[in-house]
């Protein structure tokens, strides 16, 4: 490998020592002035740098700024330099955000991500740093930001291992955090050493933080390594790993291009000029509300040392705690919002297995530093050096970062985290420095009606998200959208990225209209859903929703469902940090009874086992927990967890619910009569009216045995998920194998049409809650094998209707028939269109 001589950048010419600027944007101009002398930049530059502070925060940290232009006025640099304002008092930057060294960069390619680097490294220097702001030399600001390492010490410390492999990067947005925690798996699956080498940058492929910090972009060469026993089959595996990704990046970003395109296309124009506040459009949509300013959480962690022992086991917990509630938010949004969403907490769950991040925890711990504290300095320092790869992608995962800490601190000491969004007005437009994606997919979308913030970018998981929930959002307004007052009358434009403020009587009356006319349209389309699943031949399938808690049930209504056919109980277990009472449970299931109106309602009993552990509940640990102690065989073993549910329930129909009671993973006769028996004496107990009692099919098992297991139950529900990789020997979550667990996979079909049969043979119903019934030809097919009711997520069930209103209950039957004498579940897909 050659070594090049790094370019200078810096000279003391281009430093101006001892400056006050009154405020942030003279900051700017003056640093810009300085490049402008220094010949690095057209004049026009400095403007540049003014709108690039207001899409972007280029605040770095510890008092270090690092203001430059826009992406697409490169061509007003001349060549590459840097120059430093050096304010010894300090110029706020943002709320809470004071500068002291004002770094202007000017580059033509990717040349100031050396000093970018080297200002990472600096920024944990924090003496050096405050030495550097009030000093009257210089040639000390140029030595420390200006000096790079030799280049032959660098090699030095570069090289790949014994196996490697040259890969150029294919990921349209470059490596960033889903695939690279899909990478991380792949490097852990295998006892050899794996790294991966970006120019002289090297990551352990097992360390998410280190690979997203080699700032890898599209068309990047890395050269990926492997050293060990199994090196070569790593390697391979690995391979195969991150070539299986690239049409799924491929397809995500089309289909954020199309949706970026969007909003230039659309977008509502006021009739007058109110004041506005431009931001990047970031989700389509229009909205009138008040504003609700989101209070930036900036109090200081306080350092409080304990012990080293209790340090380390409250982060223990701390972690476990927040993986458990990483887990069951990734197993929501996949159900309420989709699979790519629920990607985005799936990938911070992997930040926490970060070794760098973990290891300056505990060095600091050391150091006689408190839990809290360390923590909290870890994940900015990491943070921060996202931040400083001066990309934009990555940028959005430093903000991931210090959601996953806010997470973590919240389980150290619920006291250092505020709970914001607790309270919120009806009808507000939040206004935030920034939101985090967990609160953004947790947000109270009847009371929330649009989103603006200063910081972030239109690919952030946060504007995902907002997508998603179809809120009005924008996104990089500056810091100008903080100092809008609280309750101020406002529109919100997320088409056009904008957000008009005090709109006068004809700019609201315009914004209404245009609002009416997107209504109308939605109102067009929900005629559809809203009406019964009925075939053209007069045949009616019942529509549920599968939903967590109460609040969700709106939505779920407004979709079309027509009750709830699965209520996940284990939510309330999975997303607190202990047990819920009896009581608690109680007023859950009234609450969930009162918001759906009396419909039907499916609440099953607590599911845990398998892919959803809780900590707080002290389980063994199980070498295969997916054929261990869950469903039903850890009901009959915690009498503690049991008990108390079922008395919440049937005080619950006792007190006028509508609900029905469903166990999960039922794989035998006594199960169920032991259960039952339970049920009996409770309901007795409480004098509680009777309760439908049903069971969950989900093995072979229960299927074959349908006929015998209809004698003591007193209904059926199909869960196709753990059916399909329980019969087909397929782990669901292998990400190797996910694409073969294919529930139209013929053996399974089968499997339903026996449970179908065996249940009619004493009078009991049969429906289905798992992933085959919001699809809309799955769902075909389970009506045709004489499913006589259908749960899904509440997005899916228009589509699902629309099918079945337009097919023949004759002609789903004779698809079925043709689909159970398929061979394979391509056989079976190729089938898709024949109903009609």
């Amino acid at each position: 490998m050659s070594i090049s001589t790094p370019m200078r950048l810096l000279s003391r010419e281009w430093v101006r020592l001892g400056a006050a600027p009154a405020d942030k944007q003279q900051a700017i101009a003056e640093a810009a002035q300085l490049l402008i002398a220094s010949g690095c930049v057209e004049p026009a530059y400095a403007a540049s740098m003014a709108r690039r502070e207001a899409v972007a925060n280029t605040f770095l940290g510890h008092g270090v700024a690092i203001p430059h232009g826009l992406g697409e006025d490169r061509h007003l640099v001349r060549r590459n330099g840097i120059a430093i304002l050096q304010v010894p008092a300090g110029v706020d930057w943002n709320p809470g955000q004071r500068a002291h060294l004002v770094v202007a960069i000017a580059a033509q390619s990717d040349a100031h991500i050396a000093i970018l680097r080297r200002l990472t490294r600096l920024i944990q220097d924090e003496a050096t740093l405050a030495r550097l702001a009030t000093t009257d030399d210089a040639d000390a600001l140029v030595a420390a930001l200006d000096d790079e390492p030799a280049a032959t010490e660098s090699h030095a410390a570069v090289g790949d291992l014994a196996e490697v492999l040259v890969w150029t990067v294919s990921y349209p947005a470059g490596l960033h955090a889903r695939p690279a925690a899909r990478w991380v798996e792949a490097a852990r699956a295998h006892a050899s050493r794996v790294q991966v080498r970006h120019g002289d940058e090297v990551a352990d492929a097992k360390n998410l933080v280190a690979l997203l910090q080699l700032g890898a972009q599209a068309g990047a060469p890395l050269h990926i390594s492997a050293e060990g026993r199994d090196a070569a089959a790593a390697l391979a595996r690995f391979r195969a790993v991150i070539d299986s990704l690239t049409a799924q990046e491929k397809a995500d970003a089309a289909l954020a291009a199309q949706r970026a395109a969007l909003p230039k296309a659309a977008g509502w124009t006021p009739p007058d000029a109110p004041v506005c506040i431009n931001g990047i459009a970031a989700s389509p949509g229009l909205a009138i509300g008040v504003v609700h300013r989101l209070a930036a959480d900036e109090a200081p962690i306080a350092d409080h040392p304990v012990a080293l022992t209790e340090g380390g086991t409250r982060l223990h917990e701390a972690l476990c705690a927040t993986r458990q509630q990483l887990e069951a938010l990734a197993d929501d949004t996949a159900r309420r919002l989709g699979a790519a969403d629920a990607a985005i907490f799936k990938a911070h769950g992997e930040l926490l297995n970060d070794t760098d991040l973990i290891t300056l925890t505990c060095q600091l711990m050391v150091e006689g530093h408190g839990v809290a504290w360390s923590w909290n300095t870890a994940v900015e320092r990491l943070a921060a050096k996202l931040s400083a790869l001066g990309n934009a992608v990555l940028a959005g995962r430093a903000a991931d970062l210090r959601d996953v800490g806010r997470r973590v601190l919240a389980n150290i000491d619920p006291a250092l985290v505020r709970d914001a969004l607790g309270s919120l007005p009806e009808a507000c437009i939040l206004l935030a420095a920034d939101l985090s994606p967990s609160d953004t997919a947790t947000l109270d979308t009847a009371r929330v009606i649009g989103l603006a913030t200063a910081h972030g970018g239109p690919t952030s998981h946060t504007a995902i998200l907002a997508r998603t929930l179809g809120l009005p959002a924008l996104v990089g307004a500056g810091a100008a959208l903080l100092d809008v007052a609280e309750g101020t009358p406002a529109i919100v434009d997320g088409s056009s990225g904008r957000l008009y403020l005090d709109p006068s009587p004809a700019a609201l009356d315009s914004a209404r209209a245009s609002i009416a006319e997107q209504a109308a349209t939605r109102v067009r389309e929900a005629e559809g859903r809203s009406q019964p699943a009925v075939t053209t031949d007069g045949h009616a399938i019942d529509i549920g929703a599968n939903i967590n808690l109460p609040e969700q049930a709106a939505t779920a209504l407004e979709q079309g469902a027509e009750g709830v056919g699965l209520m996940r109980t284990e939510f309330l277990f999975l997303e607190r940090a202990r047990t819920p009472s009896e009581d608690e449970q109680f007023d859950i299931y009234v609450a969930m009874a009162d918001a759906i109106g009396g419909r039907p309602l499916i609440v099953r009993a607590l599911d845990i086992g398998g892919d959803k552990q809780v900590a707080h509940l002290d389980l063994p640990h199980e070498e295969n927990p997916f054929l261990g102690v869950r469903g039903a065989r850890l009901l009959l073993r915690r009498a503690d967890l049991l008990e108390p549910q079922l008395r919440a329930l049937y005080r619950a129909a006792k007190a006028g619910a509508a609900l029905k009671i469903m166990f999960p993973m039922i794989t035998s006769v006594p199960e169920i009569v032991s259960l039952r028996a339970i049920c009996e004496r409770i309901r007795i107990e409480l004098a509680a009216p009777f309760v439908p009692l049903g069971i969950m099919i989900e093995v072979p098992a229960a299927a074959i045995e349908a006929d015998v297991l209809a004698r003591h139950a007193d209904f059926f529900s199909i869960g196709t998920n753990d059916l399909t990789q329980y019969t087909l020997a397929i782990d669901r979550q292998n990400p190797e194998l996910a694409a073969e667990a294919d529930s139209l996979h013929p053996a399974v079909l089968r499997l339903i049409r026996m449970t179908v049969d065996g249940a009619a043979r004493h009078g009991r119903w049969v429906g289905v809650c798992g992933g085959l019934a919001g699809d809309p030809f799955g769902a075909a097919l389970l009506a045709g094998l004489g499913v006589q009711e259908l749960s899904m997520t509440p997005r899916e069930i228009a589509g699902v209707k629309s099918r079945l209103r337009g097919s023949r209950f004759d002609a789903l039957k004779a698809l079925a028939e043709r689909a159970l004498a398929c061979e394979t579940a391509a056989e079976v897909r190729a089938l898709d269109g024949a109903a009609s």
